[in-house]
């Protein structure tokens, strides 16, 4: 299975507009439908025009650690803003998150702190807004499919399982706004349970006061590990389809959910096994003064001719398992939310051989639209000629490439 060209007025990003932003102080970038590839040397810009256009979706930076890196340094105090204008269906969609630095001076002995201009520290007020009215990122979440390839992704074979966690998290809530609600609620309940089994341990508390918080962890954690069965079943034969297309494997891959509490085939006979499941990790949960099962606790297996590719696979074969979580994911996002998201490929043609970057191009000109980063402009011309747009990324400007549409003489 694979994407396809559909015949209807699907969703895309069409304009891109940002202000002190990392490196660009001011752009405004019109995008067509198709693919759009962005080219140029290295640290000049390409990737941040996709954290930026993934940003829109998720409403979270995919490379910041904190969200204070992402305001540039030249900014002198005004606010960093990306903007995206998304044209579906329905009509036109603005959407616009904002950051504010807010100065603070550093006491003596307060400790370790940011430095901001003249050694101040500084903290980030993030303001999202759709059509002007604000919104939380849980509301934002859904309003543009997006799909985003990087070289961290090799992190979803060979890293940990909050990596594969985040991967699920993210794609179903782009598909069902009740999954991120559900998620945000499951978090707080682990929090409030930890710090309550502490106060057990320190016999501050009544263990009776923990019935609350089973009930609540019980049902929205088993909510959470049903609804990521149904998906890892419904995203399998996807990723599998992608699989067959990018390798040279000629075993099929398989997806295997390993929840910390066994999934049953309806909700409730998941509740009844996370209930059992508490019940048999009560002298563990009392010595860690943790919760030791539950969604935060979940992962899942890529199995090759039933091998764990997070043991077994080369780099090379990792990276093209990655590519293939995220075409799957392409393709589940475009049958779940009736409309194909936007694919961000950031440098996805290097480290392939020329087999497998022409498949990868393949797929990308079957997208509504895709962003293709890359450092050799002239590889992705060879096969995408004129069915591309192309533009130049170079100390922060944006300019259609020379290479393809060398300037007018005026003169």
């Amino acid at each position: 299975m694979g994407l396809t060209r559909r015949q209807v007025d699907l969703a895309y990003l069409s304009k891109l507009s940002l202000t002190n932003f990392r490196g660009f102080q001011h752009l405004e970038l019109d995008l067509p439908t198709g693919v759009i590839v962005l080219a140029g040397g290295n640290a000049q810009g390409k990737t941040t025009l996709l954290e930026a256009a993934y940003l829109l979706a998720i409403a979270r930076s995919f490379r910041a650690e904190n969200e204070r890196e992402v305001i540039s340094f030249g900014a002198g105090g005004e606010q960093a803003l990306v903007r995206g204008i998304v044209e579906g269906p329905t009509g036109r969609v603005a959407v616009n998150v904002g950051y504010q630095a807010i100065p603070t001076a550093a006491a003596p002995g307060d400790g370790p702190s940011t430095p901001a201009r003249g050694g101040w520290s500084y903290s980030v007020r993030k303001q999202i807004r759709v059509d002007r009215q604000r919104c939380t990122a849980a509301q934002l979440v859904g309003t543009l499919g997006a799909v985003l390839f990087n070289a961290e992704d090799i992190n979803l074979v060979f890293g940990s399982p909050s990596v594969r966690r985040r991967y699920l998290d993210i794609l179903i809530s782009q598909a069902d706004p009740r999954y991120i609600t559900a998620l945000q609620r499951c978090q707080r309940v682990v929090l409030q349970r930890n710090q309550l089994l502490k106060l057990l341990r320190e016999g501050r508390a009544k263990a009776d006061e923990l019935d609350f918080w089973n009930d609540e962890l019980v049902r929205e954690g088993s909510w959470i590990t049903w609804r990521r069965q149904q998906v890892i079943r419904r995203l399998a034969p996807y990723c599998a389809g992608h699989h067959r297309d990018l390798s040279d494997n000629p075993h099929d891959l398989e997806l295997e959910y390993r929840p910390s509490v066994p999934a049953g085939e309806d909700l409730e006979d998941t509740e009844a096994a996370f209930r059992d499941a508490l019940a048999a990790f009560q002298h563990r949960e009392s010595a860690t003064a943790a919760t030791v099962i539950g969604p935060h606790r979940d992962d899942f297996r890529l199995l090759v001719n039933g091998l764990d590719m997070g043991t077994f696979a080369s780099r090379g074969e990792a990276r093209t398992l990655a590519l293939t979580l995220r075409l799957g994911e392409a393709a589940f996002l475009t049958e779940a939310r009736g409309d194909e998201p936007v694919v961000l490929l950031d440098d996805v043609l290097s480290e392939m051989d020329a087999s497998r970057r022409l498949r990868v191009m393949e797929k990308a000109a079957l997208c509504r639209q895709a962003l293709i980063t890359t450092t050799d402009w002239e590889l992705a011309y060879a096969h995408f000629g004129g069915g591309a747009t192309y533009f130049l990324v170079e100390g922060g400007q944006v300019t259609p490439h020379p290479g393809v549409s060398p300037p007018v003489d005026s003169g």
